[in-house]
């Protein structure tokens, strides 16, 4: 298995355990949670669902509260060749399973060792059965559900989305771009937590959005989204397991969840968007403004109709809420991504080229970086800090995915370089002078009239 996928699977498996590593729960509580996930069904990396045992969740939540994400990477196998060497393995576990459904992996495993005295562990039975389409997951038919809910307390869940707004005019770009409003609402209160306007809808606009939040609002349980591609990527999902929060997106074509989100837009529309675009829109910094203040003077402060209460007391009555680390905030919002070290020991990034220990020739390495400046890298190998990687050839300062960090365009000096020479070759046509094009850096016309 490559880092690759083992970074994958361990994002998935945080993903899994995310909700039975809270701090609040006992250990009755924690005990019924991991029951409640290992009943269901995920989505596991490699295309495939899964369901997991008490065990297994047991184990994880173990592994990652002692060394944190690199605990839920996968470990070799020791019994990973041995269905390789015998196929005739699976094709027998296959047979016992069409013969009686109702057997587990673990009966199927138990059989295979008495009759041959070959030990194949639950897990590659389970994983041959599944990719034969054999799992007893797709022989059951789970009934729908729906009902509503709440969250217990302020924090606990947050609910991002996306609003398109208005035609907003860019400097940058020298047109108007269509304003995106990234948004945050805690389910608890119905506070408006943060929300920004940019003009891109990206990862790293979320990114943003979501750190300025926790750094204002504290640090919540469970993000939910939807599953557009800003929220839906590998560099959400880091931030989002150095956290410790868990990251759930709703089933795609199944809105239900989203209902106080979507109430929350459409007022947003009605008694903001549509007063800003009446009065008009002078730039994006400005409609950011308006919203800062609209959002905590009147959204934030108005009576909800459900709660009965202001969102900001509602969500300020649990008292002070749970902050971060400022390191740790800072590692989570890195980019992460693994590469090959070449013989010259360089590692490539973007089109540059980096200079690394030259120990690492021949491995796969992780960069961690900031998107915005890829002038610094750093390497680790195995989840240890491996040194710096010391740009060697670099001609990309910010990462592509990221246009609004792009450089601005160098504001014009004013210098007319050809006219220069023109007027020297005038000047000197008039006089009989030969021209030397080595001195028209200091040429002045005001001088040269005086000293004639």
């Amino acid at each position: 298995m490559d880092n690759d996928m083992a970074g994958r699977i361990a994002l998935h498996r945080w993903a899994v355990i995310a909700e039975a590593t809270s701090d609040r729960l006992g250990s009755a509580e924690r005990g019924m949670v991991v029951r409640q996930i290992a009943g269901r069904v995920h989505d596991h990396p490699d295309g495939s669902s899964r369901r997991y045992s008490r065990g297994t969740i047991d184990r994880w939540i173990r592994a990652w509260r002692t060394t944190g994400l690199e605990g839920l990477r996968p470990s070799e196998r020791s019994d990973a060749g041995t269905v390789r060497a015998h196929p005739e393995l699976a094709e027998e576990a296959a047979a016992l399973r069409l013969e009686l459904p109702s057997r587990s992996a673990a009966q199927i495993a138990s059989i295979i060792f008495h009759r041959h005295g070959v030990r194949v562990s639950e897990r590659t039975v389970r994983d041959q059965l599944r990719r034969r389409g054999l799992h007893r997951q797709a022989l059951e038919a789970e009934p729908k559900v729906f009902g509503r809910y709440e969250a217990a307390r302020a924090n606990e869940r947050w609910i991002s989305d996306v609003l398109v707004g208005p035609w907003v005019p860019h400097p940058k770009v020298d047109r108007s771009v269509r304003a995106k409003l990234f948004l945050v609402v805690d389910d608890h209160s119905r506070l408006l937590v943060d929300g920004v306007f940019y003009a891109h809808e990206n990862a790293r606009s979320c990114q943003e959005m979501l750190r300025r939040a926790i750094v204002r609002r504290g640090l919540p349980e469970v993000l939910y989204c939807d599953n557009g591609a800003p929220f839906k990527n590998a560099w959400l999902a880091r931030t989002c397991a150095v956290l410790g929060i868990r990251l759930v997106h709703s089933q795609p074509y199944s809105p239900e969840g989203r209902g106080k989100q979507e109430r929350l837009n459409r007022y947003i529309r009605e008694a903001f968007l549509a007063e800003a675009t009446h009065t008009g829109i002078e730039s994006l910094e400005a409609l950011n403004d308006l919203f800062v203040a609209w959002a905590e003077q009147v959204a934030n402060r108005r009576v909800h109709a459900e709660t009965h209460q202001a969102p900001i007391e509602r969500f300020e009555a649990g008292g002070p809420h749970r902050a971060v680390d400022p390191e740790r905030l800072h590692e989570a919002f890195r980019w992460s991504v693994t590469r090959k070290v070449t013989r010259t020991a360089t590692v490539p990034l973007e089109g540059n080229q980096y200079a690394v220990d030259p120990s690492l020739c021949g491995r796969r390495v992780e960069l961690r970086y900031d998107p915005e400046d890829l002038g610094r890298l750093d390497v680790f190998y195995e989840g240890k800090p491996a040194g710096v990687a010391t740009p060697f050839v670099i001609g990309r300062h910010t990462h592509r995915a990221v246009p609004q960090a792009a450089r601005p365009a160098p504001t014009p000096t004013g210098i007319d370089y050809l006219n220069l020479v023109a007027a020297a070759h005038e000047e000197a046509a008039g006089t009989g002078v030969k021209i030397d094009f080595t001195q028209l850096a200091s040429f002045e016309p005001d001088d040269h009239e005086e000293a004639q």
